[in-house]
């Protein structure tokens, strides 16, 4: 293996998923066994690893999505026996795909109960009509589902701009019915005049849902894009009501980095909450399209939520630790010659789930190009950084780009088990899997 970067982590074991670079993951314990579940960016379907041995993750199966030329299926969620996979369509520049390339906007259920290596389909619950891309992640994107009857999504809807909040109920899971949704009122397209319609050069910079809409008691925390963080009352799932708002862009994030407000985490037992602005791919950008200029910070921030009406941001975490041999001085300048759209990306999330690791006092962080990143957080005014690990750089080029830039390693998701195993994974390579020093 070429050189990776590694501070209190242990490198243990790896899986190349067979070619198929990974992004959103989840894992369930079954029958005895640990199951990882892979979704994947521009291949229309899902990987499954057993890793009961982390250090020999085994392949069991890839199970076939839509094929359809412009299928994204690059998140899923698994609790209470089902796979939840989200299906929706990618950014062109992105995902190398055509802004009219036809796709199934919505979300599929299988059964992982009864053979975990061998999902059944139960059923396709439909989002809406697809919608060209422009720019922004299309039908249904990320979710939040613990087990239960509900699951909280970041989906288009017909009428509607960008995307809202909505709630399914899978109380049968072969026939799906949307329980609620909730929106802000510029997103409402048949109940505003066309002057009145926002505008921008960048969906991502309006109000829309990225989520998951995170839920802890009967709030929804949510992050909303450009309109920042929002907190909703989900007492009756039928009639979703905002809470709390704490508006963070333009301040913070834009240009050419992602979601303004990527995530918003509670933390399971304390009054705080995780939030975050996502970075972006250098892969995917060289001098000519970022210039000069610079770009916005990106950050990891803990917010005080004891108030909900309330939500106070207290804490900026620290920037990366930065190797003493790595080839640049710092994450912003990074291969591209320019300053870059850095900033974080997905962080591990518990998901009252019964196998995965849930630790109040530490944040894990799939930071981009800087790699994994682990933070002791029991003094919300002064997270630490005690970890990280770098992967490889990439040698092969997974996906078309407009406009590639430098071949460096980017990691993209992190999932940590209630053994302590970290599986992180990357966006033109497999799965890595990690353990603790600390």
């Amino acid at each position: 293996m070429d050189k990776y970067y590694a501070k209190n982590l242990n490198l243990i074991g790896y899986h190349d998923l067979c070619d198929r670079p990974g992004f959103q993951m989840a894992l369930q314990e079954a029958q005895g066994r640990y199951y990882l579940y892979v979704s994947h960016f521009r291949h229309s379907g899902w990987t499954i690893l057993d890793v009961t041995d982390p250090e020999s993750p085994r392949f069991v199966r890839f199970i076939e999505g839509p094929n359809l030329s412009g299928q994204v299926t690059n998140k899923l969620q698994v609790a209470d026996g089902l796979m939840l996979c989200a299906l929706g369509t990618g950014i062109p520049f992105l995902h190398g795909i055509g802004a009219d390339d036809p796709y199934i906007a919505g979300l599929q259920i299988f059964d992982v109960k009864t053979d975990p290596e061998d999902p059944k389909l139960l059923s396709t619950w439909v989002a809406g009509k697809a919608q060209a891309c422009d720019n922004i992640c299309l039908g249904v994107h990320r979710f939040f589902y613990s087990g239960g009857r509900y699951a909280h999504l970041s989906s288009t809807c017909d009428g509607f701009n960008n995307m809202i909040y909505r709630i399914l109920d899978i109380a049968d899971p072969e026939y799906p019915v949307e329980a609620g949704r909730w929106w802000l009122p510029e997103q409402w397209e048949d109940g505003m005049l066309e002057k009145n319609r926002p505008k921008s050069d960048f969906p991502l910079s309006l109000p829309g849902m990225h989520g998951p809409p995170y839920v802890k008691d009967n709030l929804a925390y949510c992050g909303y894009n450009g309109a920042g963080v929002v907190i909703l009352d989900i007492s009756d799932v039928s009639r979703p009501q905002l809470v709390g708002h704490l508006p963070t862009y333009p301040t913070l994030g834009g240009k050419f980095s992602g979601a303004r407000c990527h995530t918003v985490m509670p933390l399971s037992k304390r009054p705080y909450a995780i939030f975050t602005n996502e970075g972006e791919r250098f892969w995917c950008f060289n001098k000519d399209i970022i210039g000069d200029q610079a770009q916005p910070l990106n950050v990891l921030g803990m917010l005080d939520v004891r108030n909900p009406a309330d939500p106070t941001l207290i804490a900026v975490f620290p920037y990366p630790e930065v190797p003493e041999d790595f080839p640049y001085p710092n994450f912003n300048d990074c291969g591209i010659g320019a300053p870059g759209p850095f900033g974080p990306h997905n962080i591990h999330e518990p998901h009252d789930h019964p196998d995965l690791e849930d630790n109040n006092d530490r944040l894990y962080c799939c930071y981009f190009h800087a790699g994994l990143r682990i933070y002791d957080t029991s003094d919300p005014f002064r997270p630490k950084e005690i970890a990280y690990f770098i992967p490889p750089n990439p040698t092969t080029v997974k996906f078309d780009c407009k406009y590639p830039g430098p071949m460096i390693a980017t990691t993209e998701d992190v999932v940590v088990d209630k053994r302590g195993y970290i599986f992180i994974d990357t966006f033109h390579d497999g799965v890595y899997v990690l353990k603790s020093e600390v």
